[in-house]
């Protein structure tokens, strides 16, 4: 899991101890004093304010919270500062060793060669020129065939490991940790895992290669065995097509590449699953190609396998509505009925735990019976766009999938749809909601509404007790989409907290900037002009990246333009997580606003946030005055007591400032 690490080292370390590690503090009310210890001084202005896990130095001006001051105190980035404190807290930091990194390169980097190898072979010899035609047949172009690098792995035992080993310095050991050979039976040497088949490369969402897959063609599934590998004493495969075989055939499990964790075409789907908050998840790798090919670019393809929690963990972070667009085959249906049925239990606990992981809405295409999504998005495109635009909702699917998969001619076959159904509809907070969909239940059943009104009231059966039903029913998986499983999976955002590493008002003037660029340099300028930075270390490095992104636009020869994708991208990982828990932070989408009321709410926050300084200052000056007076000194009281009255007027006018936005708020924006 992505976890808040800035978040949970503030919430772990006191920043008046780590400050007292260099600094002499004493307590002056409920802030600590000390001499600052970046400018000399001989009169106490550095402050450290506990409520607020700040620091701030009224001498010099510098301030900032627990990582500024480490950075500043010892010279250190804020990767380095955040891993210092880490450390301190006894926090562990998921990151490989030097060595590891450098090992896993070394194997992706192998894992590329393979795929050219492959891809020259499809491409550019005799021996893939029947997989390519298979592929043209298919309605694939060759630019699909080269964007994607597709390759054909050729018939014989080790053709691509000779290569490799003979002109790359490729050795044997290294294949075998990425799953591309396979050791012989008799233990002398081994043979490539992958022949006869057309290469799909995988990557990860960095666009990494991290394992293949394999298609054999109909014609060619030869020699195979059922595990879709023929055995050394066996001829290489031919065209004898031995239905036993795998139709696909993924990578084994290795350093670099776990299914579970993948879902095909990610790298390239992010952006426009971002873009429409909505992700199209489809099974097999020609669905998500023909997709792509077709400019559908939100398509992934879940590898083959019924959906995971990391899978959904990995969708959670681009796109809240998933839309289910499996084949129309009975198993196809099936896995749509079972991974519906996880997904839709997984909406309610996660909105019900608050987690800040989000998926809102799942659907599911209906598509032509007899067409795989290929077939449509290649031949009808436009009644693909349909099929995704009117998708059904997700709980009228399954209630249509039971009361087709039982005969509701017989009392027996509705009562196994009943039972199929009820379960979720107890899920369903909405008594609206769920009435509605009780109406449709009864419709499609014949079961009058009181009688399944009963069954819904009826007390759940126990968990492993088991439900009335013959397997196909919703209760074969429970647990398997739960929150606590989707929260835990590695490549979840925990939302709420990363966002713990900010202030209240910082997130709301950064989710602001994120969603509307247009105010960005505006509020870099007017920080920059008062000669202030926001309080904490991880918004100000945020703000930062957001000014080098359109820099870096400039610099590109464009007119500084903000990029969400290039700017997430460019991010370290220790800001990463924060950015994206901002992106998916809840709240109106500010572009939906006028725009002088998203300037006003700009405005606000930056109002906030100078107030929160003021009252840092006031309550300083206060202390001051009452050592002043408590030590009889009254020249440095009265000047202090003039400091107080210009703070105290400066207080007055920055809150008629804010009345002055707040009543423009209320009128739209318009005086």
């Amino acid at each position: 899991m992505a976890v808040g690490v800035a978040a949970e080292v503030k919430s772990k370390l006191s920043i008046v101890d780590v400050v007292g590690e260099q600094v002499a503090l004493k307590k002056a009310g409920t802030i600590f004093k000390g001499l600052c210890p970046f400018h000399g001084e001989k009169t106490a202005s550095f402050v450290v304010t506990p409520a607020r896990e700040t620091w701030h130095c009224f001498g010099c001006g510098e301030g900032g919270d627990i990582f500024s001051f480490v950075m500043k105190v010892e010279n250190l980035t804020f990767p380095e500062a955040l891993k210092r404190l880490a450390a301190k807290a006894g926090i562990e930091i998921d990151e490989r060793t030097s060595r590891d990194d450098a090992r896993k390169a070394r194997l992706r980097a192998v894992l590329e060669q393979a795929i050219a190898f492959y891809h020259v072979v499809l491409t550019q010899s005799k021996v893939g020129a029947r997989a390519l035609e298979y592929l043209h047949g298919r309605g694939f172009t060759d630019e699909t065939i080269e964007r994607f690098q597709l390759g054909w792995a050729p018939e014989g035992w080790d053709q691509m490991s000779k290569m490799l080993q003979s002109r790359r310095n490729v050795t044997l050991p290294e294949l075998a940790e990425i799953g591309l050979t396979t050791a012989r039976p008799n233990g002398r040497g081994s043979y490539d895992k992958f022949r006869a088949r057309i290469i799909f490369p995988i990557r990860d969402v960095s666009g990494n290669a991290v394992g293949i897959g394999g298609r054999i063609l109909p014609e060619v599934a030869g020699a195979l065995g059922a595990d879709g590998m023929s055995t050394p004493g066996r001829a290489a495969p031919a065209a004898n097509h031995d239905p036993g075989a795998p139709k696909y055939l993924n990578s084994p499990a290795t350093s670099l590449f776990d299914k579970s964790r993948t879902l095909y075409l990610l790298e390239k789907a992010r952006t426009e699953m971002r873009r429409l908050d909505q992700a199209v998840l489809v099974e097999g790798y020609t669905d998500a190609l023909m997709a792509h090919q077709g400019g559908f670019g939100n398509v992934v393809a879940s590898l083959g396998t019924a959906l995971t929690p990391d899978q959904v963990a990995l969708i959670a972070r681009y796109a809240r509505e998933i839309v289910l667009a499996y084949d129309v085959d009975p198993a196809g249906q099936h896995a749509g009925s079972v991974g519906g049925a996880d997904l839709f239990r997984l909406i309610g606990s996660l909105a019900a735990e608050e987690t800040g992981v989000e998926i809102t809405r799942v659907r599911v295409a209906r598509l032509p019976e007899g067409k795989d999504p290929d077939e449509v998005v290649r031949d009808t495109p436009d009644l693909w766009r349909e099929a995704i635009r009117t998708a059904q909702p997700i709980m009228e699917f399954l209630i249509d999938y039971y009361a087709t998969a039982y005969d509701l001619k017989k009392p027996e076959g509705r009562r196994h749809a009943v039972a199929a159904v009820v379960p979720l509809l107890r899920e369903i907070r909405d008594p609206v909601v769920r009435d509605s969909y009780l109406q449709t239940l009864a419709r499609r059943t014949g079961v009058e509404d009181r009688v399944l009104l009963e069954a819904l009231r009826a007390p759940e059966p126990a968990a492993g007790s088991g439900r009335a039903g013959d397997g196909r029913g919703s209760g074969g998986s429970a647990g398997r989409f739960t929150a606590d499983a989707v929260i835990s999976a590695p490549d979840t955002i925990d939302t709420k907290a990363e966002l713990k590493a900010l202030t209240l008002e910082e997130r709301r003037l950064l989710r602001l900037l994120l969603l509307v660029p247009e105010q960005q340099e505006r509020v870099a300028d007017s920080l920059r002009a008062q000669g202030t930075q926001l309080p904490s270390t991880p918004a100000r490095e945020l703000l930062a990246a957001v000014i080098a992104d359109r820099e870096r636009d400039r610099e590109s020869g464009g007119s500084g333009r903000f990029e969400r994708m290039r700017f997430l991208e460019a991010l370290p990982p220790e800001l990463h997580g924060l950015a994206i828990a901002l992106y998916a932070e809840r709240g109106p989408d500010p572009n939906e606003l006028d725009a002088n009321r998203v300037r006003i709410g700009v405005d606000q926050c930056l109002l906030a946030l100078e107030a929160d300084r003021l009252e840092d200052e006031i309550r300083f000056n206060a202390g001051e005055l009452n050592e002043a007076h408590a030590a009889g000194d009254s020249q440095a009281e009265a000047r202090l007591l003039e400091v107080q009255r210009n703070l105290n007027e400066a207080r007055r006018s920055l809150d008629r400032r804010k009345q002055d936005t707040s009543l423009l708020a209320s009128t739209g924006g318009h005086r």
